[in-house]
């Protein structure tokens, strides 16, 4: 019905074009009123341009239709004002278009923020670059991880650690690397992901980075437990019966050769053999049960205490060995006010312990200082760290030094490092050592 009319108006106005020109040219040959025939002239050329402005307007609009799609400008409106219900169902069909591209749009916006928010609140570090290494996207999560909040390429990772920035540009769809990353006094154990996908035509690289030294620790920690958990059980099992036979058969045992069949001689041997089995046996029995502490953390009680109230108790109690070995304590907290929730006993028998051993190591030595200290770290964790300018630590013995059963001391047990690393584990934590020999050596806890 639209078209059938827009065909009888383009007729009607064609006609009505005719009969003025016609009329024109009548007026022309034979009329002279020049007046009249400068109207007549003026209504022909006001004709010619309204009827083509009005077979001309679906081509504007379309063409204005089009690039509106073409450059996203939902913002257009067609009316059709002034042409005539002709018009009308194009303009509505054009309408229609675009008010369904503007909701289209709306709910990809909509969805493209919903994804953002997830991208950038998820915990684990998302990487996406091209394989020559420009980055498009690095959420929260990677720029809290590697401490890099602007970045535009893979190699400025270099700075962090070259090792790192290499093995992205050498990943592929599928493969996945543990790379270590030493930032500062903090040791990172990268395990990184990748699998690629396309976009406009373009290959990208997407990698998920995370940092699993905690996971490697509680690991090895549960696994010594476990080594440890079998090995006190047989050895409980195997020295208790022993001990309590030695303990026995001294009982028996007369004090005086007179009153017993054994040699004189032999006699004091025996007994001085069950009494070292009765004394070792204990030894051993006190020894495990030392070790077994470290299966038995008791549950932390969580506090918010400010941290120098627990300095103010640690170097109470070991202010006195300081001073008898000539060591000047220091200690620092930036802020003052710092505050920390932990359990403050577990945390002091950690403190006491690191400061022990700091202690034995400076012994003997002159110019001697400790230092401990509490601030806040680049990721906004709270550190404490213990430093001494004792001899230090070889590199080889740092790597296994919170290692069960492992020690440099003469009569140490390997015990106290361990517990400290199983006390920072519990606190969801770590406990870490840097050392430069003959330099300084430090502790840091990091929460």
């Amino acid at each position: 019905m639209a078209y059938k009319h827009f065909r009888l108006i383009c007729v009607l106005r064609v006609a009505l074009l005719c009969i003025t020109t016609c009329l024109f040219f009548y007026c022309l040959f034979f009329s002279e009123y020049y007046a009249t025939l400068a109207i007549i002239g003026a209504c022909v050329v006001y004709q010619t341009w309204a009827l083509i402005h009005y077979v001309e307007r679906t081509q504007r609009d379309l063409t204005r239709f089009l690039q509106a799609i073409r450059y996203e400008d939902f913002s257009q409106s067609f009316t059709g004002a002034g042409l005539g219900s002709a018009y009308n169902n194009l303009k509505d069909a054009f309408n229609e278009v675009l008010e369904a591209f503007r909701k289209t749009r709306a709910e990809r916006e909509e969805n493209f923020q919903y994804l953002q928010t997830i991208v950038q609140h998820v915990g684990i570090g998302l990487i996406c670059y091209t394989p020559e290494g420009h980055i498009e996207l690095m959420n929260t999560a990677a720029q809290r991880l590697l401490r890099k909040p602007h970045m535009r390429d893979v190699r400025e990772l270099e700075t962090v650690s070259k090792a790192f920035s290499e093995t992205l540009l050498k990943l592929r769809s599928g493969d996945k690397a543990l790379v270590k990353i030493q930032d500062e006094d903090e040791l990172l154990q990268i395990i990184v992901y990748a699998t690629e996908l396309r976009m406009r035509g373009e290959s990208f690289i997407l990698a998920s980075v995370q940092n699993i030294q905690t996971e490697l620790e509680e690991q090895e920690m549960e696994a010594w437990q476990k080594l440890i958990r079998v090995l006190t059980h047989e050895i409980m099992n195997s020295i208790t019966p022993i001990s309590s036979l030695a303990s026995t058969v001294r009982g028996l045992l007369p004090d005086s050769a007179g009153a017993s069949s054994l040699d004189p001689e032999t006699l004091p041997d025996v007994h001085t053999a069950l009494e070292t089995i009765q004394s070792r046996s204990e030894g051993l029995l006190h020894f495990v049960e030392a070790y077994r502490q470290l299966t038995h953390i008791s549950r932390p009680d969580f506090q918010i205490f400010q941290i120098s109230e627990l300095f103010a108790r640690v170097v109470f109690l070991m202010q006195g060995e300081c001073d008898k070995n000539n060591i000047a304590l220091h200690t620092a907290i930036d802020p003052r006010t710092l505050e920390l929730t932990a359990d403050p006993d577990l945390i002091e028998q950690v403190l006491i312990n690191l400061m022990r051993n700091a202690v034995e190591a400076l012994a003997g030595r002159s110019n001697t200082r400790m230092d401990l200290s509490a601030q806040l770290d680049g990721r906004g964790r709270v550190v404490i760290r213990v430093q001494d300018n004792g001899p230090g630590i070889l590199e080889d013995v740092q790597e296994r030094i919170f290692i069960p059963f492992f020690t440099t001391k003469r009569d140490g047990s390997g015990i106290g490092l361990a517990l400290s690393r199983q006390i920072m584990r519990v606190h969801r934590g770590t406990i870490s050592v840097q050392s430069r020999p003959e330099e300084e050596t430090v502790f840091t806890l990091r929460f």
